[in-house]
């Protein structure tokens, strides 16, 4: 270390920087570049606050934690400076991590912390770098930690060692350990001075290094003993290098394709349930909670009647939700029997949503997923008071859920394609890269999302799919992803437009069908299992529900003739007939109900039933009678007495009876979450870093080309050979309120007492009263 070096401040340093380096400092710190500072000196202050400085150290991994500790380590050696930290010598650095690090990689976090503004170099340059640099005195709030952990007595030993010292220790200590694991890292005791009772619990663990001493009444946890008390992935330290994310092994029994094939599997299965839960939401709507989300009574009333686990239904709500198409409201039924309270039901934009491409829709879900700022895998579990988490509850609500989520995530991107991740070594790596997120990010933090992303066909087999590798790179705020799109499209088994009719009346098919297709299949039959190969069944019920709708017989056996693989059999053809012969022989229509029927002994057999007792039957001829119930009242009444009419209208068309579901008004398009930190693009950068120029050239000092305002020919006359030579100026200027500045513009016009000009990287067409100028400089 050289401590006699001089000590050069962040605002030379900063001022010196070329533009391109200033732009990759408020890209790395974009909370530096709200609001825009005017100058570079300003920018200094900011990047050494201790708030900002705490904000740049979530984005260092162990071994930049473990420089900066090296460089505090150092730095305390040189005796207390009120403002800065150092000049430490690259050699003092290394010195202290020893062999853990390769000198290399102690060099690019040197680098690293140089371009964020935490470090700067000072004294003289060898191979074109500083060997000697400083800090600011509020650079120990970048560590995830207070004391020096990576440094401490255990920072060399391996996760057995330090293991071995804590079943060493007695009882009463390994409670101490315990407790401290589960809560705060940080504990207060009188036993931590350096003079205690050294058979005390606290002065024993400091002695075998399992805790860290901060002052005479505080002590700290270090984090490789907490991880192995909480059963996690033990934080390696004795060798300052990432763990490995994947096995030696190579990639795994899958290939890339089979990857990506598992993945889109998935996505079908996702939008095949969620269009389930629409449904079924649609037919018999969810009652919310006074807070306004969805219970866990309701949750199980939707996995019983989709068949589905409430996991499932609490992440396919919150989902869709997100997306708009479910919602809180006012039902709008045609039905008219959800009248009362708001309801949780689809909204009128799953119409429209039903019929985009299976793509389109799983992409929806997808962002839905990644912007999402809740954890579903939270729902049902208690929080400490005791009290179920329910879907979409604000108790629910985490800011930081997108961004935890996409860190999962990340690394994963950087492993080759097909190489599946386990959860413990995907959670080692996170706490190698985000040791400020080390409790956060646990096993079972990382499982849950895996598990999600898994559903979601964003990762299949342990690894990315393509199409979740190119969405990983999307920005959060881009609207178009036509990459991910094409390769969630190339991934899906192709559509097919045909089926196979069984003999017993079932329809096997075998791959995704082309949408026109199945929506008609639909129609005829119900289904019975689904997945990549779907099975129907046709039955008596499903053949009148298509007859209600219109259609004839001859319609449902041509399109099961044209569009079956295997020969239709007789005993479904003869269904089909019989069905559609009784169909439509009894009408009910709209009086308060009508019924007609050309058959009189029918109808006279509708009068003799139990139904028209219930129904109020009135006979008006010896073909029509009415009621007073509605008419689909009267239509379920009149089949479950055996009968099968069919609904009409006042022309004697048929109706077709089937209801699209409660829907309620959406309350408008779902917004992104507010993120902790906006994201700074590069052009913003750069206009920041032209602002700060201008303001610097502005506080400059003043040359001897210049004039004061008090001399107003002269002020006049510099203008003029700045509008003449196009040359830019410096001016002075006080403005009503009294509030000095000064700026650098570009001269456009001077007329009526006042200049017009456009400020060198700011707002254009300003005006400055000439009498308010006090000074000008012609640059």
């Amino acid at each position: 270390m050289s401590p006699d070096l001089p000590l050069r401040g962040l605002a030379d340093d900063l001022a010196e920087r070329s533009d391109d380096a200033l732009v990759e400092l408020l890209i790395a710190r974009p909370d530096l570049a709200s609001p825009p500072p005017r100058g570079t000196g300003v920018l200094a202050q900011r990047a050494l606050s201790a708030a900002s400085i705490s904000l740049a150290g979530e984005g260092l991994d162990l071994l930049a934690v473990a420089v900066i500790e090296a460089f505090l380590d150092a730095s305390s050696a040189i005796g207390e400076r009120k403002e800065l930290l150092g000049p430490v010598s690259r050699d003092a650095i290394v010195a202290r991590l020893g062999r853990r690090a390769r000198r290399g990689d102690v060099d690019a976090r040197l680098d690293q912390m140089v371009t964020r503004a935490l470090l700067w170099g000072t004294g003289p340059r060898r191979r074109g770098r500083h060997t000697d640099w400083i800090a600011g005195a509020h650079l120990p709030a970048a560590l995830p930690w207070r004391a020096h952990n990576l440094l401490g007595p255990i920072a060399e030993s391996t996760p057995a060692q330090i293991r071995e010292r804590i079943e060493s220790a007695a009882e009463r200590p390994r409670e101490l350990l315990t407790t401290l694991a589960q809560g705060s890292s940080l504990g207060r005791s009188r036993d931590a001075a350096p003079d205690a009772d050294p058979s005390a619990p606290v002065p024993t663990l400091i002695s075998l290094g399992l805790l860290a001493r901060i002052d005479e009444q505080t002590v700290e946890l270090p984090p490789q003993v907490g991880q192995l008390l909480r059963g996690q992935p033990p934080l390696e330290t004795a060798v300052l290098r990432e763990p490995p994310l994947t096995g030696a092994d190579g990639p795994g029994r899958f290939d890339a394709k089979a990857v990506d094939a598992a993945g889109a599997g998935e996505a079908l299965e996702l939008l095949r349930h969620s269009g389930d839960l629409i449904e079924a939401l649609g037919t018999a709507p969810a009652a919310l909670l006074r807070s306004g989300g969805l219970g866990i009574r309701e949750l199980r009333r939707l996995a019983k009647t989709t068949a589905l686990t409430v996991s499932r239904v609490g992440l396919l709500v919150e989902l869709l939700a997100r997306q708009r198409l479910l919602d809180a409201g006012a039902p709008d039924s045609d039905a008219g029997d959800h009248l009362a309270d708001d309801v949780f039901a689809p909204t009128g934009a799953v119409d429209a949503w039903a019929h985009l491409s299976s793509g389109r829709r799983w992409l929806g879900m997808a962002r839905a997923w990644l912007d999402l700022p809740r954890q579903p895998w939270q729902i049902g579990d208690t929080d400490r008071e005791g009290n179920t988490l329910a879907a979409l509850s604000s108790e629910l609500f985490d800011a930081t859920a997108a961004a935890s989520r996409r860190a999962v995530l990340a690394p994963l991107a950087d492993a080759e394609p097909a190489h599946p991740v386990s959860p413990e070594a995907l959670t080692a790596v996170l706490g190698w890269r985000h040791p400020r997120r080390l409790r956060r990010l646990n096993v079972h933090v990382v499982s849950e999302t895996l598990r999600e992303a898994t559903e979601l066909g964003l990762v299949a087999h342990g690894s990315l799919t393509t199409a979740g590798r190119l969405l990983l790179d999307v920005p959060a705020d881009a609207e178009s992803a036509a990459d991910v799109l094409a390769a969630m499209d190339a991934s899906l088994p192709d559509l097919i437009d045909y089926f196979l009719v069984q003999a017993d009346l079932t329809v096997v098919v075998p791959g995704p069908l082309d949408p026109d297709v199945a929506d008609r299949l639909r129609l005829i039959a119900d289904l019975e299992s689904g997945g990549a190969a779907s099975m129907y069944r046709i039955t008596e019920d499903s053949v009148r529900r298509t007859l209600d709708t219109g259609r004839t017989s001859a319609e449902i056996a041509t399109f099961l003739h044209e569009h079956s693989r295997t020969p239709v059999p007789q005993s479904l053809t003869y269904l089909i007939d019989d069905v559609a012969r009784r169909h439509g022989r009894l009408r009910v229509g709209v009086a308060a109900s009508f019924i007609r029927c050309d058959d009189t002994a029918t109808l006279t057999e509708v009068l003799r039933s139990e139904a028209a007792t219930e129904l109020a039957l009135r006979a008006l001829a010896p073909t029509v009678a009415v009621s007073a119930a509605p008419l689909r009242d009267v239509i379920d009444r009149l089949r479950a007495s055996g009968f099968s009419p069919a609904g009409e209208d006042s022309s004697g068309a048929l109706i077709d009876l089937r209801s699209r579901g409660v829907r309620v008004p959406a309350r408008g398009a779902a917004s992104s979450p507010p993120h902790r930190r906006a994201a700074l693009g590069p052009g913003q950068a750069h206009a920041v870093v032209s602002r700060m120029r201008t303001a610097d050239r502005a506080a400059g000092p003043v040359a001897a080309a210049s004039a004061s305002g008090a001399a107003g020919e002269t002020v006049s006359t510099l203008i003029q050979l700045a509008l003449r030579t196009g040359r830019r100026l410096r001016i002075g200027y006080v403005d009503a309120q009294g509030a000095a500045s000064r700026h650098v513009v570009h001269a456009r016009s001077l007329a009526a007492g006042q200049l017009v000009a456009d400020e060198e990287g700011g707002e254009p067409d300003l005006r400055f009263a000439l009498h308010r100028i006090t000074r000008v400089e012609v640059l």
